[in-house]
């Protein structure tokens, strides 16, 4: 079920080509695809979309392009997300000296549905620690794709001048003999 039919790998390269084929300037797809990888990092599961459209709008980025980067956080790298930002979190709000630890009954906790024993020990420290996580991989993003764009785009234009020069070569030839 979480496992794609291909690979991995090949959907990346399905995500990552959708994302050059779109119709927006290369800063809109870069702000897209920067803002769904920020979305990613914050703890709040199933409103990853919803923050991802509403940062791209704010930055001027392409909204379908936010959707897919909100890829980023994927059943392989939420673990790693999740460990980081909350020992970031819990590093930025309480400094060098940690308070006492109060273990948390997760599974009781999430089958109550109480927030607010979630909230101090897990939800805080991770929305705090997304920030500035979610902001330095948001940067990387945003460079690597905008370079990616902006090259895929002058590769297509070279390749498209080139079949076209080829093509009408073609037509020079074939013109003469049929006049003649």
């Amino acid at each position: 079920m979480v496992w794609p039919r291909r690979s991995f790998w090949r959907s990346a390269q399905y995500f990552t080509k959708r994302a050059l084929r779109l119709r927006a300037t290369p800063h809109a797809i870069a702000a897209g695809i920067a803002a769904g990888a920020f979305a990613s990092f914050s703890p709040f599961l199933g409103f990853h979309f919803l923050l991802a459209a509403a940062l791209a709008w704010l930055v001027g980025g392409n909204v379908v392009a936010s959707a897919i980067g909100t890829a980023v956080g994927n059943p392989l790298t939420f673990p790693f997300i999740w460990g980081a930002t909350l020992q970031l979190g819990k590093a930025m709000l309480r400094g060098a000296h940690p308070g006492p630890h109060v273990p948390v009954d997760l599974g009781r906790a999430l089958r109550h549905l109480e927030f607010s024993q979630l909230w101090d020990p897990l939800i805080k420290p991770m929305a705090v620690g997304s920030l500035p996580l979610g902001l330095a991989v948001a940067l990387i993003f945003y460079f690597l794709t905008r370079w990616t764009v902006v090259a895929f785009r002058e590769q297509r234009r070279k390749r498209l001048a080139e079949k076209a020069r080829r093509r009408a070569e073609m037509q020079s030839r074939t013109a003469p003999a049929a006049a003649g």
